[in-house]
């Protein structure tokens, strides 16, 4: 990321404003600090020289206060902003970082990429604070004061000026070739971020299964192998940034001496007055003051610029486009596999290949095959989630790909294999509306057809317990059947099981099973990934789902269809 990003101001509409204002305070300060160096040399060169006293320079002395206190205003203004603007932006960046995943799919994030937007969003994003409030604004005052106070020394003592424009350049040349270090550790501390957190976060989503094992201990050596390197990467870029500050700060005082000791020379030989020279005094040190603390600033702030540069690079990612057509009615709209084929990520196949099969309104559509055939991938392409490498799936003689989404979904419920519910009650779970009657005639058959009543009979609070994030709380088997029960209740016609009965006992399956059954006497549409044969039986029609390798020459995108390809049970 450069110093300053186009792309910031691009992806992070609140920071334009922001930068704006850096801008103007930024030229206020060059004049405040010009002003100021010439006020005090006003002030002290004729106390010096002639022995005045304060009286004989009262006036200069009052302005000189108003601009210390005006350049006080100024700070205060910026930093009081400067931290409204970063929050601002980071949760901005937050949200788009987010929505551009979603928008991705399921398929992108697979590829490795989920994790490390979680890390990068939840931690990574936060570093971008010290880079808006602190970086930001002294890069900014290193275009405005450090030009100014060398134009208004050049016009006081044109020697001194130019040794502090040849001493200027060596500054930003350090400054690069210590960043170019710099921003390599902090690429590695947050590549070592990323991985830690994506080790935590998956080793808390698998630790109900590792302790059903006795492995829960097993992760915590990679854990604490993946800390001890956060904490080296991190202990070298401040290792790297103290160091880097002492050459800046030993540079930038070299300079102010060198244009110190040619004025104290020509001072003392009666070349130059001493109110010019103590003015060139208090504006050299204003010169460097702003590369230095440039420098200073940027090892605060180069982690929030590498979490920057990940946060564009995910929103530069091309998500797929979504059509605008309505999605047609699915109580009347036929839903056709045609020849589809998935490439399966990392894997030389199309999983599933050559998925050809009807699913008319009100049937159920099991779809069967070993593991790794693609029956989740299969789902998944129904959903609009992954689009397919081959043939097509159309709904009522459309293309889905041609379909607005949002009217696609709000037209089907799934059920993946582990049932998560948001944490809340279980009336808000079931979308039952708070205040209705618990005797509702719906409400009480679908109920008692998932098996939830006996559920409800074991709690106190019934609909109103409370259940933590993913369902915490209750046990696998009845999130399943609340998840049921809220596919009951929805007025959606397409319900889409995947492996709803794979972690269930032999009595929540039968559960699963009236379900499925009384779905299809409601006249619902229902496609299930099923493996047990009592789930297979009541399907209407049974489809094998394959997978096959890749083609070696190119694979088109809609081959066309023959009726006699479909699989029918």
């Amino acid at each position: 990321m450069k110093p300053l990003d186009p792309k910031l101001l691009r992806f992070a509409r609140p920071a334009r404003g922001y930068v704006v204002l850096v801008a103007l305070l930024g030229a206020t300060t060059a004049t405040l600090v010009v002003a100021q160096a010439l006020l005090l040399a006003a002030c002290l060169a004729p106390v010096v020289s002639g022995g005045v006293g304060l009286a004989d320079i009262e006036e200069p002395l009052r302005l000189l206060a108003i601009v210390v206190v005006l350049r006080a205003v100024v700070t205060t203004v910026q930093e009081r902003y400067g931290h409204r603007a970063a929050a601002r932006v980071v949760d901005d960046q937050r949200e788009q970082v987010v929505a551009r995943a979603a928008a991705l799919g399921p398929r992108w994030a697979a590829g490795g990429r989920g994790m490390d937007t979680v890390t990068l969003v939840t931690r990574g994003l936060g570093d971008l604070e010290p880079y808006l409030v602190r970086y930001l604004p002294q890069l900014l005052l290193a275009v405005t004061v450090t030009p100014a106070t060398l134009i208004v020394i050049a016009g006081l003592d044109w020697i001194s000026a130019v040794v502090a424009a040849v001493t200027i350049p060596l500054v930003p040349i350090f400054m690069i070739l210590v960043g170019q270090l710099t921003r390599s550790s902090s690429e590695r501390r947050l590549v070592a971020m990323q991985r830690l957190g994506a080790q935590v976060l998956d080793l808390l989503a698998g630790l109900p299964t590792l302790r059903a094992f006795g492995r829960e201990r097993g992760p915590a050596a990679r854990v604490r192998e993946l800390g001890e390197a956060y904490t080296r990467t991190t202990m070298r870029t401040l290792r790297v940034a103290f160091l880097s500050g002492m050459v800046l700060e030993l540079l930038t005082t070299l300079s102010v001496a060198l244009v110190a000791v040619g004025i104290g020379m020509r001072l003392v030989h009666g070349d130059l007055g001493l109110e010019t020279g103590l003015a060139v005094l208090v504006l050299a040190p204003e010169v460097y003051l702003p590369l230095r603390q440039v420098g200073a600033q940027f090892h605060a702030s180069v982690d929030g610029i590498a979490a920057a540069q990940a946060a564009f690079d995910v929103l530069e990612e091309e998500a797929p486009q979504a059509g605008r057509t309505l999605a047609p009615d699915l109580r009347s709209a036929e839903i056709r596999f045609e020849s589809v084929g998935v490439a399966a990520p990392g894997r030389s196949l199309l999983a599933p290949v050559a998925l050809s099969v009807r699913l008319p309104p009100g049937t159920v559509l099991a779809l069967t095959g070993r593991s790794g055939a693609g029956k989740t991938t299969a789902v998944l392409a129904l959903l609009g989630l992954v689009p397919p490498t081959t043939g097509r799936i159309t709904v009522g003689g459309q293309d889905l790909a041609d379909l607005d989404p949002r009217t696609w979904w709000d037209q089907v419920a799934w059920l993946p294999q582990r049932t998560t519910l948001p944490p809340g009650t279980l009336r808000d779970a079931l979308g039952v509306v708070d205040g209705s009657s618990d005797d509702d005639p719906a409400l009480v058959a679908a109920l008692r057809s998932t098996g939830l009543d006996e559920v409800l009979d074991t709690l106190p609070e019934g609909l109103d317990t409370r259940v933590g994030h993913g369902g915490l709380g209750l046990s696998v088997g009845q999130r399943q059947r609340v998840a049921l029960t809220a596919a009951l209740l929805s007025p959606r016609q397409l319900v889409v099981l995947d492996e709803p009965t794979a972690h269930l006992d032999t009595l929540s399956e039968q559960h699963v099973l009236r379900s499925v059954e009384a779905l299809r006497a409601d006249g619902r549409t229902v496609l299930v990934v099923a493996h047990r044969p009592s789930l297979v039986a009541v399907a209407d029609q049974v489809v094998v789902v394959t997978s096959a390798p890749l083609p070696t020459g190119p694979v088109p995108a809609r081959p066309a269809v023959s009726p006699s390809t479909e699989a029918r049970a």
